[in-house]
């Protein structure tokens, strides 16, 4: 058979464009298969992905009597801290494979936070937070002191709790009128304003924290030159102006330290006192774990996401639930575990060190599980201090000279 030149060209030209078509095609198998095991192992990672599921618990408040129009009620204080916390745990999760999951369980004003608690417990929650007075906290506490959970105290400002009745399994993220009495009592032994008028309402709350400025007095060296109880149980606003100086004339002190912890009159005392003396305590300048007027280490950045994503002010139980819920979030990502018993102990250990937006590491007292952090002494439009004061030394840390230490409190 006779063939022509142009018929062999035809011939070199298919036979080429089949290998380069049949290697083209393996190539075109080899990255479907990529792409397929690829996606396989996607599905198989999210599968496996660590899930860690917090519990958040709390109940509905009445709404109380109207002091100022200038202060509403806010109903949700606590959960818009917890819910932009999980945000954050949640974007580290997305390198780290893990998950966190809120839940929140919400008991009416005459329901029952026990039986809330026990469906929690039924549910398998592990780590609970708990935005509820003192009372609730210990109830809870004590159901199942045995069992592997943790329970993170956002709600609670009690020394009871961190004294004399402590729970192994409860995490405290407020400080307690302890340290912030000691706070107050650091600024002004600094001030040199050592002669205190304490002024005391009429609720069981304002005894506690008065009992606190007291043992803050004797132990930095202050004295109470008097001590009075406001027993007008009417409207301060309305009598205020001659009230006050009357009240207040014909003591010698240097600063007046009220204890009113429902702001029932504490208000209505500044520039209204017989001599011209600054306010301190619950009103005036006031020792607190968050502040709106707070801008410093990077304060304002989270001050703004809170805004934009509640529309209001981040309150304290929004910070201390922000705390508890990014304190699990750090210790599972240091673990790279979501067992409760890795994480209780990496959160107790030495290792651990939260940061905060106050200028240094945060980390828990073990014979208490009192979270150590600085407290911010706010005015009502200024930062003025944060506490503990410069000069104030511990031979662990400067944190622990605010509330009581180790030696003081009968919690192992």
């Amino acid at each position: 058979m006779h063939i022509t030149s142009h018929s062999f060209f035809l011939y070199l030209t298919g036979y080429y464009f089949y290998r380069f078509m049949n290697k083209l095609l393996i190539v075109f198998h080899s990255l479907c298969g990529f792409l397929l095991l690829n996606s396989i192992s996607f599905q198989v990672q999210a599968v496996e992905k660590q899930i860690i599921r917090i519990a958040y618990l709390t109940q509905e408040k009445e709404i109380p009597p109207a002091l100022s129009n200038l202060d509403p009620f806010i109903a949700d204080k606590g959960i818009q801290g917890a819910k932009l916390a999980i945000a954050d745990n949640n974007t580290t999760g997305q390198f780290t494979g893990q998950a966190f999951v809120l839940e929140e369980y919400i008991v009416p004003i005459n329901g029952s936070v026990l039986d809330a608690f026990k469906a929690i417990d039924a549910d398998g929650f592990h780590f609970v937070v708990i935005n509820l007075p003192a009372k609730d906290l210990t109830s809870i506490a004590g159901l199942n002191p045995d069992t592997p959970q943790l329970l993170l105290d956002v709600g609670s400002i009690d020394d009871q709790l961190r004294t004399e009745a402590c729970f192994a399994n409860v995490l405290h993220f407020l400080p307690s009128r302890a340290m912030r009495a000691d706070a107050l009592a650091q600024y002004l032994l600094k001030k040199r304003w050592q002669k205190w008028l304490l002024v005391t309402g009429l609720n069981e709350q304002d005894r506690l924290f008065a009992m606190a400025l007291k043992r803050a007095a004797k132990r930095f060296g202050m004295k109470i030159v008097a001590e009075k109880q406001w027993q007008h149980d009417y409207d301060a606003r309305r009598t205020a102006q001659a009230d006050v100086p009357v009240f207040t004339q014909g003591i010698d002190y240097d600063v007046l330290l009220v204890a009113d912890e429902a702001g029932v009159f504490g208000e209505y005392l500044e520039y209204r006192t017989w001599k011209p003396r600054p306010i301190m305590g619950t009103q005036g300048l006031i020792a607190t774990a968050w502040h709106r007027t707070h801008e410093q280490w990077g304060a304002v950045q989270i001050q703004n996401r809170f805004k934009k994503q509640a529309g209001r002010w981040m309150e304290e139980q929004d910070y201390a639930a922000y705390l508890a819920i990014r304190s699990i979030g750090e210790a599972a990502t240091r673990t790279q575990s979501n067992d409760i018993l890795k994480i209780k102990n990496y959160l107790f250990s030495e290792q651990f060190a939260l940061q905060a937006y106050k200028g240094q590491p945060l980390s828990f007292r073990s014979w208490n599980g009192q979270l150590r952090q600085p407290i911010l002494l706010a005015a009502a439009r200024s930062m003025v201090a944060a506490a503990p004061i410069t000069g104030f030394l511990h031979p662990v840390s400067e944190l622990d000279t605010l509330g009581y230490d180790r030696a003081e409190t009968n919690c192992q």
